[in-house]
């Protein structure tokens, strides 16, 4: 028996976008505590641990605790709220983006069932999609990786919508062709996809090229989106111009990144 529920969904806005979920009798939908914009009279809202797919609810109490504590390792909350139409007529939940972007919905089931996305980039879910996590494994990715090295993991075969920030680049690699990436411009990808870190040759350029000395490698095959506008990176810029805030951080994707920030004369 099919556990996922058949949403339907419509997007709206350009660059402030939000997503009306449709949702026919007991049909629900999964989403982080606060993305949701607005819904009808008759939607229920209920808190659940995990990602109240029916992996985490099945296994019981403990299922449910374990896929609550595996949020906590991405910095999400250990609830996530699910939306679920408790009357005989159609009724609509909507979900506003974080920030300026793009909401792209994925349908799992044209994707293997599999999809891995950064951390923030989830926004909502049909309710039976597993929210999980994925560690990309290579040392250098744990090392130097950034945002990439802890990443979650969407499974099932509904309808998921993850959020890339400023324009949105989707692109199937070939087998065997690469695309080198900042990793904060990773939305998501195929497990079939390898994602690794690469040092940038020259010295002088990973110092005063303001890239940093690192950079994600992406080989297909497989699908990947990329952004234009990451979170950390509109972050950075909005801290670097208020009078008297210095930054702590790095650059996403560099290990220099503090050094790169005076060389670069940011305050």
């Amino acid at each position: 028996m099919n556990a996922m529920h058949e949403v339907d969904y419509k997007i709206f806005g350009e660059d402030l976008q939000y997503v009306e979920v449709e949702l026919d009798p007991q049909e629900a939908v999964v989403a982080e505590a606060g993305g949701m914009m607005y819904m009808e009279d008759g939607i229920e809202m209920e808190t659940v641990f995990g990602d109240g797919s029916a992996q985490s609810q099945g296994g019981g109490l403990m299922g449910a605790l374990m896929g609550a504590g595996k949020r906590l390792l991405t910095g999400e909350s250990l609830f996530m709220t699910v939306f679920q139409n408790r009357v005989a007529d159609k009724r609509r939940v909507a979900f506003g983006a974080p920030y300026p972007g793009r909401i792209v919905p994925v349908h799992l089931a044209e994707l293997g069932g599999d999809l891995l996305v950064q951390k923030d980039a989830f926004l909502a879910a049909a309710k039976g999609v597993s929210i999980g996590i994925a560690f990309q494994r290579k040392l250098g990715v744990g090392l130097f990786g950034g945002e990439g090295f802890i990443m979650q993991r969407l499974q099932g075969d509904g309808w998921a919508f993850v959020h890339a920030g400023g324009m949105l680049m989707e692109r199937q690699l070939g087998a065997r062709e690469v695309l080198r990436v900042d990793t904060g411009c990773i939305v998501g990808f195929q497990p079939s996809v390898a994602y690794d870190i690469q040092m940038v040759r020259g010295i002088k350029s990973a110092i005063f090229g303001g890239e940093g000395l690192f950079f994600a490698t992406l080989q297909g095959p497989g699908r990947v989106w990329l952004q234009s506008l990451p979170l950390s990176r509109m972050a950075n810029r909005i801290v670097a111009a208020v009078p008297g805030i210095t930054r702590g951080g790095r650059e996403e994707g560099s290990v220099l990144g503090g050094l790169g920030s005076i060389l670069g004369g940011d305050r």
